[in-house]
């Protein structure tokens, strides 16, 4: 199951029923668990810790040091989950001292040549689709869908069951459960064919409308909006999600 072209340092802990190809590098201080498939030419650098039923496409490069002139060689992680499929050419840096760890969940797509750069947090159930670049410290939520050839700008955060457009430029956070595209980015409304297959009931689909009417439709500003929203809609987990999202976000959510 191992190539003998293979090159992994001897400290480096392989789980059970592993495939790793020719010329696959896998360097010290890294951990792959069972049964991962490592295709031909990818490269797993130092602390780098890989889940269960992962699969590294060739040219793959898992783990490299962090394109930041801030990072100057401290001990920072990239940590993987499970069930995770990681495309060709596909690069995921490792942390710096600003979070420590760059951190990919489970039951994620990543497709062909996407870059996650250092600190990035990717929850669970997410799709990158091609050429997609997530700049320093962006965070996506549970069952995120990106368009191919995305740029998001560092910092940035992309909330759970949304859509985003293929080639969308992301400067400004993505609120949950929304469809975003256009020129510059703008919120078009929400995900609901997305919403219907991952099992949301008609009542939980028409609170999140109700919310991002009063966020986007009302003529209220943001304070106003969510004091609105938190009096005359029912306290629900969707609409606890919103709210909350749009509360913390730095960076402002995306116009309408």
């Amino acid at each position: 199951m191992i190539s003998t072209l293979a090159s992994i340092d001897p400290n480096a802990k392989i789980g059970a029923n592993v495939q790793i190809g020719p010329f696959v590098t896998i360097e010290g201080d890294v951990e792959i668990g069972d049964n991962c498939i490592i295709d031909a030419s990818a490269t797993i650098c130092r602390y780098t810790k890989l889940g269960k039923n992962c699969h590294v496409f060739p040219s793959a490069v898992i783990g490299a040091v962090p394109q930041d002139l801030k990072f100057h060689g401290e001990l920072t992680w990239t940590i993987i989950g499970d069930n995770n499929v990681l495309r060709e050419f596909v690069t995921v840096h490792r942390g710096t001292a600003s979070k420590g760890q760059t951190v990919i969940g489970n039951n994620n797509l990543i497709m062909a040549y996407c870059h996650v750069a250092h600190d990035c947090i990717l929850h669970n159930n997410i799709i990158m689709s091609n050429a997609t670049q997530l700049a320093g410290e962006v965070e996506v939520d549970d069952f995120a869908i990106i368009g191919g050839g995305t740029l998001v700008h560092q910092f940035s955060r992309i909330g759970g069951h949304c859509m985003v457009q293929g080639g969308s430029r992301i400067n400004k956070d993505i609120p949950p459960y929304a469809i975003v595209a256009r020129e510059p980015i703008a919120f078009c409304g929400i995900n609901s064919v997305g919403l219907n297959r991952r099992g949301f009931t008609p009542d939980q689909i028409h609170t999140i409308q109700e919310v991002y009417r009063i966020i986007y439709n009302s003529g209220l500003n943001t304070t106003q909006a969510l004091e609105n929203i938190e009096n005359n809609l029912p306290d629900t987990p969707e609409r606890n999600a919103i709210v909350d999202f749009v509360r913390r976000s730095a960076k402002g959510i995306v116009r309408a």
